[in-house]
């Protein structure tokens, strides 16, 4: 929790099994987090060297994840402050983040009761999200880029 007044500190996760770049999730994340409403224009992302000692990375991973997100025009630096959120993306509205969330959280339990483990319930969104995307008239941008 944090102190009336506070806001609460991004903090970035890695996984090692996902084949992703690690500069990479931190990317996703970032997108992630100003999709769901979690970041705001204004937000301050925690500095390289805590990132880097946090996740046991190099700091060289953050500095690239960060360019990225600045070439994005997603984030700005400034010098002796830190990084900062600068751009948005549409978010979810919570409302309906909430209820797709619920929804997910039955989806999820009924595959692993079915017996999947994780990486088939992975391979099987993937496969249904790309065929959406293959078919426009099912409801999905065709060719649009989702933040995965």
């Amino acid at each position: 929790m944090t102190e009336e007044g506070e806001r609460a500190v991004f903090e970035f996760r890695l996984d090692n099994r996902s084949g992703v770049p690690p500069y990479l999730q931190l990317v996703q994340q970032v997108k992630q987090g100003l999709l769901l409403g979690y970041l705001q224009p204004g937000d301050q992302l925690p500095t390289v060297k805590e990132v880097a000692g946090t996740l046991a990375i190099n700091p060289n991973t953050v500095v690239k994840a960060y360019r990225q997100l600045e070439h994005e025009d997603l984030v700005v630096p400034r010098p002796g402050q830190g990084t900062f959120i600068q751009g948005s993306v549409t978010a979810v509205a919570p409302g309906a983040y909430a209820a797709l969330r619920r929804s997910l959280d039955r989806w999820l339990r009924g595959a692993y009761q079915a017996g999947l483990d994780e990486q088939a319930i992975s391979a099987l969104f993937t496969i249904a999200l790309h065929e959406l995307h293959a078919e426009p008239a099912a409801g999905a941008p065709a060719g649009g880029e989702g933040v995965a």
